[in-house]
């Protein structure tokens, strides 16, 4: 199961700490002392080269393994006295508060970075007011977010008005949540009772949610590991293949495929699987003329279809 960012983010700074004092330490040792599996050591070991010492980039930690050991080669820069920029504590401290404002944070979270914050704002000096004249909001997610965390906690069944961008449609569904997860967005993973299945659930498109005193009882059900993405095709889906251009290329970047063969021209051929192919000709319309959808051959002039009454909405408008 994917790890929790906070759990995962306390890890990756302990796990500083770790490296600095066992130089070439074994991966296995590692792993084994973090209660974590080899792999997952390994993934923390691809971020933490991204972080450093300063928001404007360098300074980056220098770590990397060969797989049987972990090798730290500039230590000695993050021993220095960290200093910051003025723009840089003003916005360290803007965006403290708003992530303190957050539901379903944890307390003991939220009293740590509260405490954070005023060591910040003590050692900024006037920064600190020039800061405290600006405030960020969430607005569309945070009493959803609260919603769905209170339901989960109490096993709770959910009503949702939620728009589907793929349909264009806005529909009533009873839901019980299972959990939350963040890639990219926020989500609610859950049964739908509507569906009968397991449907994840973008929380900026909940139109309105009620918490409802019958209690959740979703299947028993495996967790997925959503690490890789909230879309993962089966290898029963229908395939669908689309070639597109050398501006269309992005599509082999954000679309999980199969296969994604070089065109003489510069383009892609790709093969992907989706349980829904009509959600595709959504895609069709915002590639125009950098790519088409080849099979299946109804699906292809379905896209065309509704490509020609979108000309002919707009001729009519103008």
């Amino acid at each position: 199961m994917a790890a929790n960012a906070i759990d995962q983010t306390r890890r990756m700074l302990s796990l500083v700490t770790y490296l600095r004092e066992r130089p070439g330490a074994r991966v296995e040792d590692v792993a084994r002392a973090f209660g974590i599996t080899q792999d997952e050591l390994i993934s923390d070991l691809d971020v933490l080269p991204l972080c450093g010492t300063s928001f404007r980039g360098g300074d980056l930690l220098d770590i990397d393994t060969d797989g049987d050991r972990i090798w730290w080669h500039n230590p000695d820069d993050v021993a220095a006295a960290l200093r910051i920029s003025a723009d840089e504590a003003t916005a360290l401290l803007v965006a403290a508060r708003a992530v303190a404002t957050l539901p379903g944070l944890r307390e003991g979270d939220r009293l740590a970075l509260l405490r954070a914050t005023a060591k910040l704002e003590a050692a900024a000096g006037e920064v600190a007011g020039a800061s405290a004249r600006l405030s960020v909001t969430f607005e569309s997610e945070g009493g959803v977010f609260a919603d769905v965390d209170r339901a989960i906690s109490e096993r709770r069944r959910l009503w949702i008005r939620y728009y589907s961008p793929a349909r264009d449609e806005v529909t009533e569904r009873e839901i019980d949540p299972i959990r939350l997860v963040s890639v990219g967005h926020t989500y609610v993973e859950a049964w739908c009772r509507r569906s009968e299945a397991r449907r994840t659930f973008r929380l900026d498109r909940v139109a309105e949610i009620r918490i409802l005193d019958e209690a959740s009882a979703p299947p028993e059900i495996e967790l997925r590991d959503l690490s890789e993405g909230l879309v993962q095709p089966a290898a029963e889906d229908p395939e669908v293949v689309v070639e597109v251009g050398p501006g269309g290329r992005w599509v082999a970047e954000y679309y999980p495929h199969d296969s994604a063969e070089e065109l003489a021209d510069g383009g892609l051929r790709i093969t992907l699987r989706t349980p829904d192919p009509s959600s595709l000709r959504r895609l069709a319309l915002r590639l125009g003329r950098d790519g088409h959808i080849v099979a299946p051959a109804e699906l292809a002039d379905s896209a065309r279809d509704a490509a020609r009454e979108a000309l002919a909405a707009y001729d009519g408008a103008a």
